[in-house]
């Protein structure tokens, strides 16, 4: 079924969705490993993700794969949501990533916990970022959400978000922090960025339209 709101190559878009009743979808550190070497192998493969096997993306030659479908610029998983920054590189792009990493990512979780069902609350939701200021304040408030949900207190320590690369220089070998790191002299500044509480707190307002509750 085609999406009524079609999505278009060459923009950036805010992806994002929870689960059913606001439940959790990841429930232990396996899980939140096991869905972003999903979202790694199939921006890279076109083939079939192992169910139930592991997967290091570390070890694979991900230098020599295929053209990307999407560019995740940042990423943040929480234990009943998600959220991506997402630039679509091909035609259906987003939508072609997103059915396989979901799909793949609830079969693997109901054979783990032994459960049934959908695991997320319908199709993913998505809205178009129209601007650079906008590009900006959505990176920030994806990675302020752990804060922000008192899931931890220093978001360098946060290891399921796109944070860390951003401000310590190291390939998570999902995200990709150049077109908004771009907008800094330096890392730190970017770091002074996001933990501006005063200018956040601005920013949502801007932003409640995409807040995921």
């Amino acid at each position: 079924m085609l999406r009524k709101d079609p999505l278009a190559t060459g923009n950036y878009y805010h992806i994002f969705n929870r689960g059913v009743n606001k439940n959790d979808i990841f429930f232990s550190d396996k899980d939140y490993k096991r869905f972003m070497a999903t979202a790694i192998h199939y921006n890279y493969f076109t083939h079939k993700f192992p169910s139930v096997s592991s997967y290091d993306p570390v070890s694979s030659k991900l230098e020599k794969m295929p053209k990307p479908k999407v560019k995740i610029l940042a990423y943040c998983l929480m234990p009943n949501h998600f959220h991506f920054l997402i630039y679509q590189l091909e035609e259906s792009g987003i939508t072609w990533f997103m059915q396989h990493l979901i799909n793949s990512y609830v079969h693997y979780a109901n054979i783990r916990h032994n459960r049934v069902g959908p695991l997320f609350q319908g199709r993913f939701k998505n809205v178009l970022v129209d601007s650079d200021n906008q590009l900006l304040h959505l990176s920030r408030y994806i990675h302020l959400n752990p804060i922000v949900s008192d899931l931890t207190n220093n978001l360098e320590n946060y290891a399921w978000s796109s944070y860390p690369s951003y401000v310590r220089g190291f390939n998570d070998y999902l995200s990709e922090p150049q077109n908004v790191l771009g907008n800094f002299k330096s890392s730190k500044d970017y770091r002074d960025f996001v933990l501006d509480q005063e200018d956040y707190a601005r920013s949502l307002e801007q932003l409640k339209h995409h807040i995921l509750d």
